[in-house]
């Protein structure tokens, strides 16, 4: 924007992978696509999906929690979309721009050493897929 509009150069910007956050309480990241954006383009879709209470809360008595979701292209591991609800979201969602935005695998979240202890790290430590109820 600042380089079309101030710049004088005609910038093309790729606005399918926008990492966005709302700065609400709880606070809300997210990047890539939906769980039924994915379903409607790919045939195979994983979810893993993760609630707890971050370390931190458990030392200070809240009772708040964390959710995290990953959705991860079936056939091809690639992970299509990450969506976090709870404190620093949207900390986490810029950071995950890159790993969506440069085709990262779930193998390539299972591979990379967690930082303990954080809310960010059970985005690495994810490792069963969420089956629908039913």
């Amino acid at each position: 924007f600042a380089d079309t509009v101030f710049g004088g150069k005609d910038v093309k910007v790729d606005h399918t992978l926008i990492p966005t956050a709302v700065f609400s309480q709880p606070e809300i990241g997210t990047v890539g696509l939906t769980e039924e954006q994915a379903r409607q383009d790919f045939k195979a879709v994983d979810i893993y999906k993760s609630s707890f209470r971050p370390m931190k809360h458990t030392l200070s008595g809240r009772n708040e929690r964390t959710l995290m979701k990953l959705v991860v292209d079936g056939e091809t591991d690639r992970v299509l979309g990450c969506h976090i609800i709870g404190p620093d979201a949207g900390e986490m969602a810029q950071l995950l721009g890159i790993s969506v935005r440069l085709g990262a695998t779930k193998a390539d979240f299972d591979a990379t050493m967690a930082v303990h202890p954080t809310a960010a790290e059970e985005l690495v430590t994810m490792r069963d897929k969420w089956q629908a109820p039913g």
